[in-house]
């Protein structure tokens, strides 16, 4: 039920066993007849309206100073009762009539779950279209991975954004999306709202200033959109019927289109859920086994030596399963981490060989045997802390060499050495889990939606966009594109 402004001026408005329903400033009457002189009154009000000014006036045909729901039909109903609802709207509140207040869903148009990044770019899309849309957060802000991307400025978007850089159980999917919201059109509206970038290294783009910027663009633009926001608004139930009915903490909401934009399982600190995947299995969408992705590797393995190596940061090659990315990598206390880590693993799968090249591009064998040949009586970690971080160079030096002057090891030892720098093979134990993890790969089946607009195949109105979908982009503003690309198309299409 919704509510409409209308005077309610009648004096014969219902018949005996025959419900009436009118609506008036927000309060809807349900009213039956029980016998001659006798009726029961139901009164809603839409939920939302704690404003309701208490000088409602209008004259409404009703009883008053009862308490009970069954009285004579004898006289108007006063401002009083009305007065009553303002303090009460957020739920059930019992007039002094008797009259029974609860709330009602309200009705839009669009239904958006989730305020991150793919559900501000679809309500705000959607909303400047005409649609109306609700754009609901559980958690007590909107955009809140975004304020913290990117050390706080936000890596937004990627100049070199291409397809085969997603990761995906259909790897073509997010062709079509990508294509019509590019990296490009999101650069324009970043220009449009005065945001000053930069880029940072291998396509990356950043604010130069806060990534509140960003999040104040996403929500200048909604607001252009009239959609309405709402947060902290725990959702308890989602039913499916004549449309969408959203069950919240707030009150109830319908709407004929649901997105369901909740994000993956990354950072549960910062309110991260499985809903989204629940939700889709419990339509009947299948869900791709979901890992933690761009995530540092825990590796108990490390020689005691190397253990002590945290801080210690290198340009490096990390391999596993025919894919490599060439960038830092960092020695943590419990393992390994940094760009050419995270990159790698949302590729590695448990029990598989990270191989890491610490001396990319260089003829190693050739230079070890030139230094021996030139400097006999150096030792090993010295000449390796030339090419290597110093801690680093002691640590492989110790372990893999004897002690003794390089130009006593036998060319045949420092040639196997040279080999294992450029192929250090480690196994990690795991992964730091989702509580580390940038993204969650995996998620809501590719096979599922239309690749056009995101909508479900089998479910009409249903639409799922951002992290909760199988696709997951490459470090360095990937997942941000995805996420603009998609909340754009379903934007375009509920």
């Amino acid at each position: 039920l919704t509510y409409r402004r209308q005077t309610f001026l009648r004096e014969t408005w219902i018949t005996a066993n025959t419900p009436a329903t009118y609506d008036e400033a927000g309060l809807t009457f349900t009213t039956t007849v029980k016998g001659h002189g006798q009726w029961t009154t139901e009164l809603t009000v839409a939920a939302g309206h704690a404003g309701l000014p208490v000088g409602v006036r209008q004259p409404l045909r009703g009883v008053q100073g009862r308490v009970s729901h069954q009285a004579a039909f004898t006289r108007r109903q006063g401002a009083a009762d009305i007065a009553q609802l303002a303090p009460r709207i957020g739920g059930a509140a019992q007039l002094a009539s008797g009259i029974v207040v609860t709330p009602v869903a309200e009705l839009f148009d669009v239904i958006v779950l989730g305020a991150g990044a793919a559900g501000l770019m679809c309500a705000l899309t959607a909303g400047q279209r005409g649609r109306r849309v609700l754009l609901l957060e559980h958690t007590d802000k909107a955009g809140a991975k975004i304020l913290i991307s990117g050390g706080g400025r936000c890596n937004f978007t990627n100049l070199d954004v291409r397809p085969d850089r997603f990761l995906s159980a259909n790897p073509h999917f997010c062709r079509s999306v990508l294509s019509r919201y590019t990296q490009t059109d999101f650069i324009a509206l970043i220009e449009r709202h005065g945001i000053a970038y930069h880029e940072k290294t291998l396509g990356q783009l950043f604010c130069d200033g806060s990534a509140r910027a960003v999040v104040g663009m996403l929500l200048a633009e909604c607001a252009a959109g009239q959609v309405d926001l709402r947060v902290d608004h725990a959702i308890s139930d989602v039913t499916h019927g004549d449309g969408f009915r959203v069950a919240t903490s707030h009150g109830d909401f319908t709407a004929e289109a649901l997105v369901l934009a909740t994000g993956g399982l990354s950072i549960p600190k910062m309110g991260a859920t499985g809903f989204s995947y629940d939700l889709a299995r419990r339509f009947g969408l299948r869900v791709v086994k979901t890992m933690p992705g761009l995530v540092p590797f825990k590796v108990a393995s490390l020689s005691q030596d190397a253990a002590g190596l945290a801080g210690v940061a290198l340009d490096a090659i990390a391999s596993t399963g025919g894919r490599s990315f060439r960038e830092h990598i960092l020695f943590t206390h419990r393992g390994l981490s940094g760009p050419a880590v995270l990159q790698i693993s949302s590729y590695w799968r448990q029990g598989a060989t990270v191989a890491f090249d610490l001396l990319p591009g260089m003829n190693v064998a050739s230079v070890l045997a030139g230094r021996k040949r030139a400097r006999p009586k150096a030792l090993p970690h010295t000449v390796l802390a030339e090419l290597l971080p110093s801690r680093l160079a002691q640590a492989l030096a110790t372990e893999h060499l004897p002690a003794s002057a390089i130009g006593n090891i036998p060319d045949r030892v420092l040639a196997e050495f040279a080999k294992l720098l450029q192929h250090w093979p480690i196994v990690p134990d795991g992964t730091e889990g989702y509580a580390k993890a940038e993204v969650t790969t995996g998620g809501i089946d590719t096979a599922e939606l239309s690749q056009k607009s995101m909508q479900s195949l089998n479910v009409p109105g249903l639409y799922a966009i951002g992290e909760a979908v199988d696709v997951t982009g490459w470090l360095g503003g990937y997942n941000f594109q995805w996420a603009w690309s998609s909340g754009h198309a379903a934007g375009m299409a509920v």
